[in-house]
This record gives structure tokens, C-alpha cells and sequence, in this order.
């Protein structure tokens, strides 16, 4: 786990709407204002979690990728 992070999630191999349903999940389990890194592999990945946010009180704050893994840090509403 980073340091910044308050939890890791590995949705790597699921595909749409998995990774967004169990994002979902763990978010519930966390305090407002903590930190989710979650890693996909799903190509779709950054325009989910995007729309994921915009939809909800969760904040975005990063997305990156590295060879095929699309990391996403996930700030709880």
C-alpha cells in the first residue's frame, strides 16, 4: 500500500461494471475523505471512474497509467 493511500483495491482482469461495483464496496468501508488506490485493467477503466465521480460525492484526485494497469487514487465523499 502507498503511504498516501488509506486502502489498496486490485480490480485487475474484471471488466465493466465490476471494477466500479466493487470500488463501490470498499468506498462504503472507509471514513470520508480517505484515500482508495484501485488498479484496473479494463480499457474502459478512466472514462467509468470518471463518469463514477462526476455522479458522486467521490473525488478523482489521480489517474495514471503504467503499462496496462490504470491506477486510480480515490479521495471518499
Amino acid at each position: 500500500m502507498t503511504a498516501e493511500c488509506d486502502a489498496e483495491l486490485d480490480v485487475k482482469g474484471y471488466n465493466c461494471p465490476l471494477p466500479i461495483l466493487k470500488t463501490k464496496k470498499q468506498l462504503v468501508t472507509l471514513p470520508r475523505g480517505s484515500l482508495l488506490r484501485v488498479e484496473a485493467t479494463d480499457p474502459h477503466a478512466v472514462i467509468d471512474f470518471t463518469a463514477f465521480c462526476d455522479k458522486t460525492e467521490h473525488e478523482l484526485v489521480t489517474h495514471t497509467q503504467d503499462d496496462g494497469v490504470y491506477i486510480f487514487v480515490l479521495r471518499r465523499g
